[in-house]
């Protein structure tokens, strides 16, 4: 007797089109999101839940979810990158994916988060030139980047607007205050009227630096607004060098290499952040010597715990990567001159 009331009583749900909870529409049948038929509360193909929301309540539920699903994974993704970065990167490499932040997913959130912090913890930009000829060729330098803003804001389509606006904004900004400040003071940016030349075996890269020499208040903001964008390059930049000192050790990948890289710039990016807020705050020898400390205990740790290394083989690779990770920097500053300057 009680298996038929139970069945009557499904029957009468799906009947009705309810879920039983809340009393809301649902679509029993078939998946809203990829056609496939439902056997239960979530698609078995694309896991979404066959109930779908239509209100502004669940709108605000859905922000809220996105935030605690990041707790979910990134508090304890986070704690782990700063405190057990080799086991972190271990785990990743070994399989355990679901528990973590994807490396790639973290250093994109973390590059974003680090120039969001820089750019409201530095201070406005400011020149000063005292001949007119450099005067009058710096001002026009503003002007062409303002009208090239305007040019990529009208190129774009919808999805990519607010990225250009902003950039169309700190243009027109920096224009700004050249025009308000750009004959005198003692200002912290300083466009020079001196020639400068550089001979190495690239012209471009010649070219590329003696601009930014010579501008380099249009210069930083240029780098500002284009390190984010071509971050993605410190990742190719750095594998050779991560290749270089494990290529005789057997069972060491690239992907292994990837992994850590991704990770380990993820940090970096985390600890620049914390220098700039303590920079802001006044406190420029605790930012040094977080600077000074901090990176090369942590590439030890990783080093260690990500390719089960000894004290001693952890110990010469992080030296040796604290000189590669200079190099590379150098790199990829000239290569984002190249991209966003020449």
């Amino acid at each position: 007797m009680a298996m038929e009331m139970e069945a009557a009583s499904a029957l009468g749900v799906a009947g009705t089109g309810k879920h039983g909870h809340g009393g809301h529409d649902a679509h029993a049948s078939t998946c809203a999101n990829c056609r496939a038929a439902l056997t239960g509360p979530f698609c078995h193909l694309c896991g979404q839940h066959s109930h779908v929301h239509k209100s502004l309540l669940h709108l605000g539920e859905e922000v809220l979810h996105g935030i605690l699903h990041f707790d979910a994974k990134g508090w304890r993704t986070l704690p782990m990158l700063v405190a057990r970065p080799g086991e972190l990167t271990r785990r990743y490499i070994d399989g355990q994916r679901t528990r973590f932040v994807s490396p790639l997913a973290l250093f994109l959130f973390l590059v974003f988060f680090l120039f969001f912090v820089a750019s409201l913890s530095s201070g406005p930009t400011r020149v000063n030139i005292s001949d007119p000829a450099s005067k009058a060729e710096a001002r026009a330098e503003f002007v062409r980047e303002v009208e090239q803003a305007k040019a990529a804001l009208r190129a774009v389509g919808e999805g990519g607007q607010a990225e250009a606006k902003a950039e169309l904004a700190g243009a027109e900004k920096l224009l700004e205050l050249f025009d308000q400040t750009g004959g005198a003071g003692s200002e912290r940016r300083w466009f020079s009227s001196n020639k400068f030349t550089i001979k190495t075996p690239w012209p471009a890269l010649d070219a590329a630096v003696k601009h930014a020499a010579e501008n380099p208040a249009l210069t930083m903001y240029k780098l500002k607004s284009s390190g984010a964008k071509f971050s993605f390059l410190l990742v190719p930049i750095s594998l050779p060098f991560l290749w270089l000192l494990f290529f005789w050790r057997r069972g060491v990948t690239m992907y292994d290499h990837a992994v850590f890289s991704l990770y380990s710039l993820s940090f970096m990016a985390l600890m620049f952040a914390l220098v700039f807020v303590i920079g802001a705050a006044g406190s420029g020898v605790v930012a040094g010597a977080v600077l000074f400390f901090v990176p090369p205990v942590h590439m030890f740790l990783q080093l260690r715990g990500a390719y089960a290394l000894s004290r001693g083989e952890a110990l010469w690779r992080t030296v040796a990567l604290l000189c590669m990770a200079g190099v590379v920097f150098l790199l990829y500053m000239a290569l984002i001159l190249l991209l966003s300057v020449a």
